[in-house]
């Protein structure tokens, strides 16, 4: 059976990979803080027929080889970790990192998740928490008589009482990872660290090399829709082609078949 038939089969797989990584990063597109992912490929196993060097003669050697490829593989999805643009939307508990690092974040079940998405809310407690619902850390309970939010570029928590006096609530920190494109998505917004991606290194944010709180402003998608929408035109023509190689083979073995006619 032709190899062309299996090499294409895996090409069409590939694309169709790399079509439902491009449609996941244009759903995202208006997703605070998403971080786009990139679908990456390697050729698969070769097979020689007559290796490179191969001695043909006194002082003599093939010069390049007989080998046949076997078609791709989707290798990896790589997270891409660059900064989105910063959105203005004058709401006090909206925090961006205008750089390095993450928010700490406590799930339901005690566990530490990460996220970059700072558009935080107070519950019926006072505890500042995500959307939904889950408690920043460190815990911050603004009271109930605070008339004014105040985050400091450096994570510096006040807000401003009914009579004038400034009260200290805590101070934000932030975390980062040696391999952040090792970190796990879970979903809404949120990581896990993996092995990969290395033990979380808290800090203060602008300091030692984190990024700085910016208050009113949200992060944006890193999404660029006209490289996506050239990506997902590569992609539907790389499909197209692959699928004409098949029925090009196929073809080709029908004419075999028929010879004995």
């Amino acid at each position: 059976m032709m190899v062309s038939l299996y090499s294409a089969a895996t090409g069409m797989w590939a694309q169709q990979y790399k079509l439902d990584t491009v449609s996941n990063n244009l759903a995202n597109v208006d997703t605070t803080s998403y971080k786009k992912v990139r679908a990456e490929f390697q050729d698969l196993v070769y097979q020689y027929y007559k290796n490179a060097g191969t001695p043909t003669a006194v002082n003599s050697t093939i010069p390049t080889g007989i080998y046949f490829g076997h078609g791709a593989r989707l290798a990896a999805t790589t997270r891409i970790f660059s900064l989105g643009s910063m959105e203005h939307t004058g709401n006090a508990l909206d925090v961006a990192i205008t750089g390095d690092g993450f928010f700490r974040i406590q799930l339901q079940d005690g566990r530490t998740a990460y996220t970059r998405d700072g558009s935080f809310k107070i519950d019926s407690q006072g505890t500042v928490v995500t959307a939904n619902g889950l408690a920043l850390i460190p815990n911050i309970v603004v009271p109930a008589d605070a008339v004014a939010i105040n985050i400091s570029p450096d994570g510096i928590f006040s807000v401003e009482m009914q009579d004038g006096t400034i009260q200290n609530l805590g101070t934000i920190t932030l975390v980062r990872f040696v391999n952040p494109s090792g970190l796990k998505s879970i979903g809404d917004n949120l990581f896990m660290d993996t092995t990969a991606s290395g033990e979380a290194i808290e800090g203060t944010p602008n300091q030692d090399g984190f990024g700085a709180l910016q208050q009113g402003y949200l992060e944006k998608s890193n999404v660029d829709v006209v490289k996506e929408m050239v990506d997902m035109i590569t992609a539907q023509r790389a499909y197209e082609l692959n699928a004409r190689t098949i029925q090009t083979a196929d073809s080709m073995l029908q004419t075999v078949s028929t010879l004995k006619r």
